[in-house]
């Protein structure tokens, strides 16, 4: 196992990992939490060279992703970077990339009866606004759950807060920053239940969060 001890605050710089090779010729992955080897839940980065691909294969408890570079494919279509995913139970698929992608993955975590299948592109998705100067796009809420993306301007800074049901963040864009730490793009960071912190940036920042799940 790998980071499923979910009382403790996980911080990973991916940027300074190296790939490992996956089951699939071509598909590799820098695994951040995982229950076990091949099966379970999981959390990772995933890349596919260019022409690679995965047999057909369904997700218990589904499968949610976000396409950091290049496209992702599968039957259903081609999604670029900025696209958002959700594959609940039931579905399966053959993934695969013609021209190279660079995933972030999260596999067997969705709650129970949460059946909704999401195709979200946000490059084409406009912003609301959030408290302060935050702007927000939601991607997902189910029960106590719910995942956005959310847009610091230049020298935003947050409330301190404590978050109920953990919070989870992948820095996409420009460097997260609290009383803890600085995260460049490509952390991650798994904060549990009634963990509290103080987030500012210097510089225009983009994360996606989830809240409310661990």
């Amino acid at each position: 196992m790998l980071n499923m001890n979910f009382e403790q605050q996980v911080i990973i710089d991916t940027n300074k990992m190296q790939w490992q090779e996956s089951p699939a010729k071509g598909v590799w992955r820098k695994p951040l939490a995982r229950a076990d080897q091949e099966r379970g839940h999981a959390t990772s980065v995933v890349k596919y060279d260019a022409g690679s691909q995965f047999s057909e294969h369904p997700h218990p408890k589904g499968e949610e992703i976000f396409v950091l570079e290049g496209v992702f494919s599968d039957q259903t279509g081609d999604y670029p970077a900025g696209t958002y995913i959700r594959n609940p139970e039931g579905f399966s698929h053959s993934p695969f990339s013609n021209d190279g992608c660079v995933l972030f993955v999260k596999l067997y975590q969705f709650q129970a009866n949460d059946s909704e299948q999401v195709r979200i592109d946000t490059k084409q998705t406009p912003w609301l606004q959030g408290q302060g100067n935050l702007q927000v796009m939601p991607l997902h809420n189910f029960g106590t759950e719910s995942t956005a993306l959310v847009f610091w301007p230049a020298g935003e800074k947050f409330v301190p807060h404590t978050h109920m049901g953990g919070e989870e963040i992948f820095v996409l864009q420009g460097e997260f920053i609290d009383e803890h730490g600085r995260y460049p793009a490509g952390t991650w960071i798994r904060s549990p239940h009634l963990s509290r912190h103080h987030p500012y940036v210097e510089q225009d920042t983009i994360i996606l969060v989830k809240v409310g799940h661990i």
